[in-house]
């Protein structure tokens, strides 16, 4: 398993940052801005767009793992490597739909809801987001603190 940092072409990607964020227009709103990594274990896994807000604070913007290879430690992970990428994050942000199963996940990673962002989904997407068949209407963003 690699994990590299993706320096130009970072659109390749796209069919894998539409898994996590399925309007390429918001994708683009960050893309260029981002540091983009990807996972590759015999190919192609994972990857993740992170951003940096503030001093020391950092946001993961997207991150994506090829359906056939959920659940086996890929986004978990580009995660941790993050964490020791970035020697100067203190506090890492997520922000991502209210759906249980992606909320759990992050837990696990030790991320905890920090806020929410009101209509987030309804109100900057064209179309109704879904996930796990619940429709996305406000953003849950959690914090990681080292």
């Amino acid at each position: 398993m690699k994990i590299r940092r993706v320096t130009g072409a970072k659109k390749d990607y796209i069919e894998l940052l539409l898994l996590a964020d399925e309007q390429e227009s918001m994708i683009d709103k960050y893309l260029e801005r981002g540091e983009m990594f990807v996972l590759d274990d015999n190919g192609v896994k994972a990857e993740c767009v992170i951003t940096k807000e503030a001093e020391g604070v950092y946001e993961l913007k997207n991150i994506a793992v090829l359906p056939g290879c959920q659940r086996k430690g890929y986004g978990r992970g580009l995660i941790e490597f993050l964490f020791t990428h970035y020697h100067d994050c203190k506090t890492m942000l997520v922000g991502t739909g209210d759906c249980p199963a992606t909320l759990s996940f992050y837990k696990t990673c030790g991320f905890a809801e920090s806020h929410r962002i009101k209509n987030f989904f309804t109100e900057n997407y064209d179309h109704p987001m879904f996930e796990d068949g619940k429709q996305l209407v406000d953003m849950v963003y959690l914090k990681r603190d080292r």
